[in-house]
């Protein structure tokens, strides 16, 4: 009897045992399928995030564009004095920094969206992290997250200050 029973207790062990690792198996593809769940919804929001600030952007630069060109038809071909063309140059030359900064912001998030579809984007392009969701929010084609980026910039600072040094001539390294 004692037998029949140390058999049972075994088998019982054993069954759950198999129980368990049938639910631990189940609980990671569980796990697998919500994290490419994750990752599909992750892809979709920051898809649609970017292509919703494209058609903006697009939209300011275009309307920027019929602008100018409407004041440019608008305005009278008399003859104005130095003063008021001086002026209009610098309205002119403020528009078009305008309009060659949003098509560079349009640019980068055209990348931004080639690197989503290549699988690459919101990772660091220094140390392949992945980025912070606000970051992207943020500055929807950023390559680098805020440490690397932080260090970049600093890096940046440091050469400036150092061509700037060389430059005036106090700390002259080639004596």
């Amino acid at each position: 009897m004692q037998a029949s029973r140390g058999i049972k207790k075994s088998s019982l062990q054993r069954i759950r045992k198999e129980r368990l690792v049938v639910m631990a198996k189940a609980v990671k593809k569980n796990v697998a399928a919500t994290a490419v769940l994750d990752k599909s919804n992750r892809y979709d929001e920051l898809k649609a995030m970017l292509d919703e600030r494209r058609r903006v952007i697009l939209q300011e630069v275009q309307g920027r564009i019929r602008g100018v060109r409407a004041e440019g038809a608008d305005r009278p071909h008399e003859s104005q004095d130095p003063g008021e063309t001086a002026e209009v140059d610098i309205q002119e030359d403020i528009e078009f920094a305008l309009i060659q900064m949003k098509a560079e912001t349009l640019n980068k998030i055209n990348e931004a969206l080639a690197r989503l579809d290549e699988g690459r984007y919101g990772h660091c392009y220094e140390c392949g992290d992945e980025i912070a969701e606000a970051r992207l929010r943020a500055l929807p084609f950023a390559v680098r997250c805020k440490d690397c980026e932080e260090e970049r910039e600093v890096a940046i600072q440091r050469e400036r200050t150092m061509a700037r040094r060389g430059s005036s001539g106090f700390f002259d390294l080639s004596r």
